[in-house]
């Protein structure tokens, strides 16, 4: 409550503008800031440039861009690429140089923040849902999951992220309810509503994703069972192995990165905060922007068809930088939806085929 009353003695006084009460939440020292404008920096402009290549790489392929499984991963892209930017920008404005705005402006900024964090969780729930399908039903996935349907998935999505995020800019903020002791003007019963939140999309990922596996290890069960002699053991083990590996490692990386900020923001809601806290609170926020930057890696680059999309891009720009004009066409000449169409038609469950990010 002693904030809540510097805040509002602060927005009563003439030249409010300087919001003075923001400074407390200001608690880095010079050496830390150093390390955190460095970090901040350089994390950004990594994530920012592989999604900027990731979107580049699915809106210049009329192929990709029709595919549900693309609309995904470029919303993901999308999101992530708004969040390194605009948090690695703020974040350095409000920590490093000390910047203070109006409520207003401050509260934009921190719904904007969260709207593309809550996007990209958004974005990775909806890709888990795809693989789902895709692994799980592939014979009619292309019915079950169409691109309007994905289209209208996504819209979804970014709206309610969008209304989600900007609540406390809409007039939810502390003050008579008690203020976070890490967001400026930002209630603790928000702050636990969106915590729900993102727990309810992570337990939707981990679960959609622990059920492909158990699905796929069912399947591999049942080949080893009635083809011994036809096919060794290992081939779809093998298969099974690779998929969990992949799986594990999507969950590994998402744990890391929010693990500890979710910890650290659920705990600030039943206890008061040392600036030590704060500060460890500061360095773990940026593994939010790592997972930005390890996005792309999991998600796009390890598709076949964004690599070839990537492929035939850079034959082009050889192309034209040697004078030749683009003289190929844009697409592979082999078609990878025929090759999906045909992995359909001879493959009877989710484990006998690469169990990466490829197509349905």
């Amino acid at each position: 409550m002693e904030r809540c009353r510097a805040m509002e003695a602060a927005n009563g006084s003439e030249g409010s503008l300087d919001f003075n009460p923001m400074k407390d939440y200001m608690i880095l020292s010079s050496t830390q800031k150093i390390a955190v404008a460095v970090l901040c920096t350089v994390l950004g402009l990594l994530s920012a440039l592989e999604n900027m290549v990731v979107l580049f790489l699915i809106l210049s392929s009329h192929r990709l861009r029709r595919k549900p499984s693309y609309l995904f991963i470029g919303s993901l892209a999308g999101a992530d690429l708004l969040a390194s930017v605009i948090f690695a920008c703020n974040f350095i404005i409000f920590h490093v140089f000390g910047d203070v705005d109006s409520k207003a402006v401050f509260l934009l900024k921190i719904g904007s923040v969260t709207m593309t964090f809550t996007a990209s969780v958004g974005s990775l729930l909806l890709t888990a849902v795809d693989r789902y399908l895709c692994l799980c039903y592939p014979p009619t996935y292309k019915a079950l999951l169409t691109r309007e349907r994905a289209l209208v998935a996504l819209c979804v999505m970014w709206i309610l992220s969008a209304l989600i995020s900007y609540l406390p800019l809409m007039g939810w903020t502390c003050c008579p309810s008690p203020c976070s002791e890490l967001f400026p003007l930002i209630p603790n019963d928000y702050l636990l509503g969106w915590l729900l939140l993102i727990a309810i999309l992570f337990s939707g990922i981990i679960y959609t994703y622990g059920y492909v596996l158990w699905k796929a290890h069912q399947h591999v069960a049942s080949l080893a069972e009635h083809q011994d002699r036809q096919m060794p053991g290992m081939a779809p083990m093998r298969l099974d192995v690779r998929l969990a590996k992949t799986l594990g490692l999507v969950l590994a990386v998402l744990l890391i990165c929010w693990f500890p900020v979710l910890v650290l923001m659920g705990h600030s809601l039943v206890v008061t905060l040392s600036d030590k806290i704060k500060e460890a609170f500061a360095f773990c926020s940026m593994l939010c922007l790592v997972n930005s930057t390890v996005n792309p890696i999991i998600y796009a680059l390890r598709s076949g068809e964004i690599r070839s999309s990537a492929h035939h891009c850079l034959v082009d720009w050889k192309k034209r930088l040697r004078g030749l004009g683009p003289e190929g066409k844009e697409e592979a000449p082999r078609s990878s939806v025929t090759e999906t169409e045909a992995d359909v038609k001879t493959t009877p469950g989710p484990s006998s085929r690469d169990p990466g990010w490829s197509d349905c």
